[in-house]
């Protein structure tokens, strides 16, 4: 089942969603300002993405920028920042299996939709 992690006030994350409607494949929407995904959800979208932890967050926000630019985090202290804000998430994500991806740029999301 194909996942998005969406958010409806974030044009690409919009268009991430017109993208998945195209293909006419089931999938699920998680509003995750709504519902937060917990650290250990967390962790798991983050090995999926083949990332580290800091760079699924949105350094340039507000939230970020007060609370957390000048301060050395460990990994597990970013994941539970994005998890207490949840607004910090990079978006849209598209979890399809064991495979995710931001779809920033949009063309990211062809390879797993």
């Amino acid at each position: 089942m194909i996942t998005i992690l969406h958010n409806p006030r974030c044009g690409k994350s919009r268009e991430a969603l017109s993208l998945l409607e195209a293909t006419g494949k089931p999938f699920e929407i998680i509003k995750y300002l709504d519902n937060p995904l917990t650290t250990a959800e967390l962790k798991i979208l983050i090995e999926k993405l083949k990332l580290q932890p800091i760079d699924l967050v949105r350094q340039k926000e507000a939230i970020w920028i007060d609370k957390f630019k000048e301060k050395n985090l460990t990994d597990a202290a970013i994941i539970n920042a994005m998890a207490d804000y949840p607004i910090l998430i990079e978006r849209p994500i598209i979890v399809n299996g064991f495979k995710a991806v931001i779809g920033r740029p949009i063309d990211k999301l062809t390879g797993i939709v």
